[in-house]
């Protein structure tokens, strides 16, 4: 299980609002780490949570009885960080929301099994957010190779 994970993006307020709206969630700041950090919350049973920090982030280990901080380092404008996440809106309210922002959304299967909406935030950092039927698919998928076993058990 999950509990939270972080990635970087220009403005981390926008994001972490965007990313609270598809949840039916909220967003507020969330400084420790780095001034200008925000987090997206579920505010489901298990507090599922998103952490934003400005571009560039880079989380950096702290000398002593301290918390790790953030500094800003040079990873560049795209990243392979990405994350599944549930939604309760149907494909036309998440399209929307990404026409409003102008981050491009699209439908894709994965593997020909379990349906995703590619949400490219900022159109740099990729969500794939799955609606109620995308979650059946995919949890139905997991099922199934629990089911199978694992590789080369009869």
């Amino acid at each position: 299980m999950i509990f939270h994970l972080s990635f970087d993006a220009e403005d981390p307020r926008h994001v972490a609002e965007v990313i609270a709206e598809l949840w039916g969630g909220k967003a507020i700041p969330f400084p420790p780490v780095m001034a200008g950090s925000w987090v997206a919350m579920a505010c489901d049973d298990r507090n599922t949570t998103v952490e934003i920090y400005p571009r560039g982030c880079e989380l950096v280990v702290a000398e002593g009885d301290a918390d790790s901080y953030g500094v800003i380092g040079g990873n560049g404008p795209r990243s392979s960080t990405h994350f599944a996440m549930a939604t309760g809106m149907s494909i036309a309210e998440v399209e929307a929301i990404g026409a409003r922002e102008g981050w491009p959304v699209k439908y894709r299967k994965r593997g020909g099994v379990f349906g995703v909406l590619e949400f490219w935030v900022e159109g740099t950092r990729l969500i794939e957010v799955l609606t109620p039927e995308m979650q059946a698919e995919y949890l139905w998928m997991k099922m199934q190779d629990a089911l199978a076993g694992p590789p080369g058990v009869a």
